[in-house]
């Protein structure tokens, strides 16, 4: 190995992705993303792995290390370089988990527990099942993987004032109804991004959604929303346009083509700028449809459905009830003692 600099990320036929170390290609690292496409796995997840590598393996050039030379105890030094690095420690975890899926890949067995490494404790929980949901019966661990701690962060919803001043700032149908559909029916950006035209069902009210995995969901499509891309494609979108996807530009060079993820994110970040939307990016309005449905009513699993979560505990996340809500709930209870102990 050459300098860390030296390595980088390279794309072939659009979605390949492979590491190349001074122009030469890595193949210990290539062999590993190509088995994950073998796999089916979508070209952004592989990306994903890729960049992990990529960081992974300039540490371990850093270092005059190999991967066959890897232990426990060398990955306390990683997760110390990703600290140095502000890495976030969810990225961390999820680095951590590419090494150990590498390292498996190549050698056969698990980077597994040794000396001088400190793991997660097994917190006693007794017999039964899951204590957050209560569905899933408790499993035996076996040897405890090494993680950074993740702390737990309260992401408030928008308050519906900020959302109506979001929704009268835009001027468009096409940017409204992008708006709505993260905030009525809880879409990503990218899963906005990737609506073709024959998505659409207007006839059964209802959208066809392309999620994380390549899992379809259909969702039905609010009037309000439905009137928007009436609208917009009578209105705003090219009548020429061959496109299949949904969303287009509308100006410039472009005119025409598919709106891609800087487009979408400079939507919301021009209108940012204001102090009181400040918070008002486009997760948060994904954040604060999963919050309105759980204050609806709607049950967990038909959340999970609609946010297109694999996992329940991902959805509970979307949920967790605001400081807005605990202290609207505390003055109802509080008001109704007052009035019962009232002398």
């Amino acid at each position: 190995m050459t300098g860390a600099v030296a390595f980088r990320v390279t794309i072939e036929c659009g979605d390949r992705y492979g590491l190349v170390n001074d122009g030469v290609p890595i193949a210990e690292a290539n062999d590993f993303l190509s088995a994950l496409r073998v796999r089916g796995l979508s070209p952004r997840t592989i990306r994903a792995y890729a960049y992990d590598l990529l960081l992974l393996y300039r540490w371990m050039c850093a270092r005059n290390a190999s991967l066959d030379q890897l232990t426990a105890p060398d990955l306390l030094e990683f997760i110390s370089a990703q600290r140095q690095a502000a890495a976030e420690p969810r990225s961390i975890n999820r680095r951590l988990s590419t090494t150990r899926l590498l390292y498996r890949f190549w050698m056969g067995k698990e980077l597994g527990a040794a000396a001088r490494v400190s793991l997660p404790g097994p917190h006693y929980k007794g017999p039964g099942r899951d204590h957050d949901l209560g569905i899933h019966k408790l499993s035996r661990h076996g040897v405890r993987k090494l993680r950074v701690n993740e702390p737990r962060k309260l992401v408030d919803p928008l308050s519906p004032e900020q959302v109506r001043g979001f929704l009268r700032s835009l001027n468009r149908y096409r940017d409204l109804a992008i708006v709505h559909f993260m905030l009525l029916c809880g879409l990503r950006s990218r899963e906005v991004l990737e609506l073709k035209l024959d998505d659409i069902v207007f006839g059964d009210n209802r959208v066809r959604v392309r999620g994380k995995g390549e899992r379809e969901r259909a969702l039905p499509l609010p009037q309000v929303l439905a009137h928007a891309l009436r609208q917009y494609r009578q209105l705003e979108r090219p009548r020429q346009c061959r496109e299949s996807r949904l969303f287009v530009v509308l100006q410039g060079k472009r005119r025409g083509q598919p709106m891609t993820v800087a487009g979408l994110r400079n939507l919301f970040r021009h209108r940012r700028q204001r102090p009181s939307l400040a918070m008002a990016n486009a997760h948060r309005f994904r954040h604060t449809f999963g919050a309105d449905m759980a204050r609806a009513g709607v049950r967990l699993p038909i959340l999970q459905q609609m946010m297109g979560h694999a996992d329940l505990k991902t959805t509970l996340l979307y949920i967790r009830l605001s400081m807005a809500d605990v202290a609207e709930e505390f003055r109802r209870a509080t008001n109704k003692l007052a009035r019962r102990y009232k002398r």
